[in-house]
């Protein structure tokens, strides 16, 4: 059991303060695993200027490499480190499933914490206007300002984290680790700019699992069993956003805006010794690259390189460079990202837009206190409730039975989508419609379980096909999504105010609609014409 503890920040503390007596690796404790993880390459040096590295070419064929490098004398060829067998235990696709799952676990947990962050913050406002002395528009932005870190966040975590020397789990980590202690300055601050510049600093270093926690569960899982996962990952996103104003709606009534800050604290902490003990490193290329750098150690050969590392030698700063603007240059330069992006950007932004109407709606048009405007968002989660089995059930039967076959697409994730485009604008025409005193308050209530119904058939959909679509570049891909989720999140409830003061709650409601309207035909587009879309692309899969 001491493989699942070795590459965790528990176990790598271990090892170092036992200088490697425990947690040891299969290597180091049977070096003739050594011999069964080398492939034999010939390294051929470029005909370059002098002081310039030499080039490798790797030869696919494994049995051809060793029949032309059989001999080759020492010092011309490269050895090659790669996983012991079928049956490497290192390999993340190998490990145990309760040990997958429990990765999940926290994953969700971590995804669920970070995104409550957010919204816990809202039943507050009042509390702070009052301490502080701001105004309404100004009290905002401490949603705002939280919004925009986590949205760049992930601009610069998850192309990071594909880097094979930095890997996954140390981000997660040292960047929880972060957020947990920037809390305690927020919770502390003493006017406002203090305030929303920590709010800024949390939800930057709080960023990495909203992006890089599916490039994670692709690391583990089969792509039979990833679309299952990244369903539940993302839907504990969903619920985040829904629980926050939940507790916050209690909290802040009786312990102040600063309560908020510490409930949050106290569940990041727990989340925190989770990842401590249980979070190991699943990225393959990271996996590899510290076994070739430990066997060189071991044995002195400075021919041991991992693949990562012989990808590495030819490259350069600028290169470097590439693979961290790589979550933008995707964003922007592949059409199938920037709509999706947008689409899923104008959901989450019309959520945020919810978060200032429900003390409008509830609490001055139906008289309700902070508290039962909490419970209120209650509809949204027993939207997501239902309509989250249901989206399994379908996978199910229609993608997972399909999704081997040689002429499976990506596409035909995106079926439940038409479900989606439709709830939305039902749900905002119901809600600002029925939203009025004459109406019982059940009525707009009923109407926000559409949201969710529309959240998670658009989400779970759009990520698993980004992710089958460009499966090299998933955590990118996500930093991309999650920027525009919040840059959307962090403008609409800037204007949400002013938008329901001045044209009222239903025509206010109806213009959010006829947007979401606007963006019905481009998942029918893609879904028709997605394969061909596809092809013009350099970084999107071809192959099926």
């Amino acid at each position: 059991m001491a493989f699942q503890f070795q590459s965790t920040v528990f176990g790598q503390l271990v090892r170092a303060l036992t200088r490697n007596k425990h947690f040891r690796y299969p290597d180091e404790i049977d070096p003739s695993l050594c011999e069964k993880s080398i492939v034999r390459i010939k390294a051929h040096r470029s005909p370059l200027t002098s002081g310039q590295a030499g080039s490798t070419t790797e030869i696919n064929d494994i049995k051809a490499i060793e029949l032309q490098n059989s001999k080759v004398e020492e010092g011309e060829s490269i050895r090659i480190v790669r996983w012991y067998g079928p049956d490497d235990l290192e390999n993340p696709q190998n490990w145990p499933t309760h040990w997958k799952h429990l990765i999940t676990f926290q994953l969700c947990f971590l995804n669920f914490a970070v995104y409550m962050t957010s919204s816990i913050y809202v039943p507050g406002e009042m509390s702070i206007i009052e301490e502080l002395g701001i105004s309404k528009t100004v009290a905002v932005l401490g949603l705002s300002f939280f919004t925009i870190g986590y949205g760049f966040g992930p601009m610069l975590w998850s192309p990071m984290s594909e880097m094979p020397k930095v890997g996954r789990s140390s981000i997660f980590f040292w960047t929880l680790l972060a957020f947990v202690l920037l809390q305690v300055p927020a919770g502390y601050a003493t006017n406002i700019a203090m305030f929303l510049v920590f709010r800024l600093l949390t939800g930057f270093c709080g960023s990495p699992c909203l992006a890089t926690g599916g490039g994670t569960i692709a690391d583990m899982y089969s792509p039979v069993w990833v679309s299952y996962a990244i369903c539940i990952w993302s839907s504990a996103g969903i619920c985040g956003p829904v629980f926050g104003p939940i507790i916050g709606g209690f909290v802040a009534p009786a312990r102040g805006w600063r309560w908020t800050i510490w409930v949050i604290e106290w569940l990041c902490s727990f989340v925190l010794i989770l990842l401590f003990f249980f979070l190991p490193e699943t990225s393959a290329e990271n996996i590899l690259y510290k076994r070739a750098k430990r066997l060189r150690k071991a044995t002195g050969d400075s021919r041991l390189r991992s693949q990562s590392e012989i990808d590495a030698a030819s490259q350069h700063i600028k290169d470097h460079l590439t693979v961290l603007a790589r979550a933008f240059t995707l964003t922007f330069t592949e059409p199938i990202v920037l709509l999706m992006d947008l689409y899923s950007g104008l959901l989450y932004g019309i959520l945020f837009i919810w978060f200032e109407s429900f003390p409008i709606v509830f609490g001055e048009i139906y008289k309700l206190d902070t508290s039962e405007q909490g419970l209120i968002f209650l509809g949204i989660f027993v939207g997501a409730l239902s309509s989250v089995p249901l989206l399994l059930i379908w996978m199910k039967h229609r993608i997972i039975p399909r999704i081997a076959n040689p002429d499976f697409k990506p596409e035909e994730f995106l079926s439940p989508v038409f479900v989606g485009t439709v709830t939305l604008p039902i749900c905002l025409f119901w809600y600002g419609w029925s939203a009025r005193e004459s109406i019982h308050w059940i009525m707009p209530t009923v109407g926000t379980g559409f949201f969710s119904v529309s959240v998670v058939t658009l989400f779970n959909s759009l990520f698993n096909y980004l992710g089958v679509a460009y499966p090299l570049y998933t955590a990118s891909i996500f930093a991309g999504n999650a920027l525009f989720r919040a840059a959307c999140g962090a403008i609409f409830p800037v204007f949400a105010r002013s938008l329901f003061e001045r044209l009222g709650v239903g025509p206010g409601n109806s213009l959010l609609g006829g947007v979401s309207v606007c963006f019905i035909p481009i998942p029918f587009i893609f879904r028709r014409y997605g394969v061909q879309i596809r092809y013009m692309s350099k970084n999107a899969r071809h192959d099926v």
